[in-house]
């Protein structure tokens, strides 16, 4: 196949996730309830992929807590097929299509998440490999990810080790999968040589199917020296491990950003991570608390979406949809902060002290500044700082939605955003 990956993400992906409010042990009514809210209120905005996160295979999954050698859910050649008692529609080997196809009724598409490798219990029982004479255990390498028990890593090396890949993408594609989200391979401190192999194999298993699915790697943070690796492999790559509703975690994002920016290009995009706004920890132990309403501030919820989008990282939004509020509604569906996400061709950081962080980027058609103040105490921005960071003359204030006068003085206050767009 020659066709472009980076065609299927022209502009940063834009979503629900699963993980944020259920952990590993989301239910089929739960993806359908996010799915048909997403159609009806945020479909317009561009938000459009519904995505099922991990363990979507495991019968015993009830949180985000993972059950070390918990028996999976697997057909005949070493494939992980979704739990028909949480996901009845994929009763009598029917998989995901079902819920697929649900989705795409409702005008969106359909994620999952997998992990790298094979299943641990079919290298155990020596299953078979669809196409070959060669079992799970004969294409297993002992690379098994720390902190799920689920799966060995695939010899890829081995031509039944590509061909185990392209039959686990050739089942997804004949569910309708749209994204596949692929964990334990985006950052790898001991195994990182065998993961780029088994990247570029999840690529050309992607690729040999015909079907437009985006590739989203996890988890992070991704070496920065491997960006050019993932732009000629991956639609998008978690610059960052989970993030959560912690000021600390939104405060050391600043420099993850901007590292990163500059590949953040028309389909490959770093990620991230996803939105903790609005009702979130539903069935989730991980994060600063358990079933709640995010921790940060409304100024940190700006600041969060402003960076983002500034930085063009995908937006996939983990609470829960049905709940949300109008408040967050609005930070969703902000027209002119999805244009810049869409539209902006070169951003960079421009200015940093301890007390604020100043961006600017550039559209065919505007130009942005945000000033963050990222210290702990309200700044206040004269006119000749104004100058000085390069703020228009003449240009309207985003969060705010009115002009913004080069004359006044502007008080910002702590972990808030000015965004100014011209």
């Amino acid at each position: 196949m020659t066709t472009d990956f980076r065609q299927f993400a022209p502009v940063p992906p834009k979503g629900w996730n699963s993980w944020d409010g259920y952990g590993a042990s989301v239910r089929e009514e739960e993806v359908k309830r996010n799915a048909d809210y997403m159609s009806q209120h945020l479909k317009q905005f561009g938000w459009e992929y519904v995505t099922v996160d991990i363990q979507w295979y495991e019968p015993t999954a009830d949180s985000s807590t993972y059950h070390n050698f918990a028996p999976l859910v697997m057909d005949d050649y070493s494939r992980l097929l979704p739990d028909p008692k949480r996901f009845p529609s994929a009763a009598n080997g029917q998989g995901f299509k079902p819920l697929a196809d649900y989705v795409h009724q409702l005008g969106l598409k359909f994620g999952i998440h997998i992990m790298r490798g094979i299943p641990r219990q079919a290298v155990h029982q020596s299953t078979a490999i669809r196409g070959t004479t060669k079992t799970a255990r004969d294409i297993a390498l002992n690379n098994i990810c720390p902190w799920n028990s689920d799966m060995y890593g695939v010899n890829v090396a081995l031509p039944e080790g590509q061909g185990y890949y392209n039959s686990l993408m050739d089942l997804y594609a004949s569910w309708g999968v749209d994204f596949i989200k692929c964990d334990d391979i985006a950052n790898s401190v001991i195994y990182q040589g065998t993961h780029k192999a088994e990247v570029t194999a999840l690529r050309r298993a992607i690729d040999q199917t015909g079907r437009n699915m985006v590739l989203s790697l996890s988890p992070g943070p991704a070496p920065v020296k491997n960006g050019a690796f993932f732009q000629r492999t991956a639609n998008m790559w978690r610059i960052t491990d989970d993030f959560w509703d912690d000021w600390a975690l939104l405060r050391n994002m600043f420099d993850r950003a901007a590292e990163w920016s500059a590949m953040s290009q028309p389909g490959t995009w770093p990620d991230c991570d996803m939105l903790p706004l609005g009702h979130i920890g539903i069935r989730s132990v991980d994060g600063p608390g358990g079933d709640r309403q995010t921790r940060f501030t409304p100024a940190e919820q700006r600041t969060m979406m402003t960076l983002w989008c500034l930085m063009q990282s995908p937006l996939i939004m983990g609470g829960e949809l049905p709940d949300l509020d109008d408040w967050t509604t609005c930070l969703l569906t902000n027209a002119d902060l999805l244009a810049m996400d869409d539209q902006i061709t070169a951003k960079a950081e421009t200015y940093r002290d301890d007390h604020v962080i100043v961006w600017q980027a550039t559209s065919p058609v505007h130009q942005y500044v945000a000033v963050f103040n990222v210290a702990d105490e309200p700044v206040t921005l004269t006119p000749n700082q104004r100058v000085r960071f390069g703020i228009p003359q003449q240009g309207t204030a985003i969060w705010q939605g009115q002009p913004a006068m080069s004359a006044v003085t502007q008080p910002l206050q702590p972990h808030d955003v000015w965004l100014i767009k011209a």
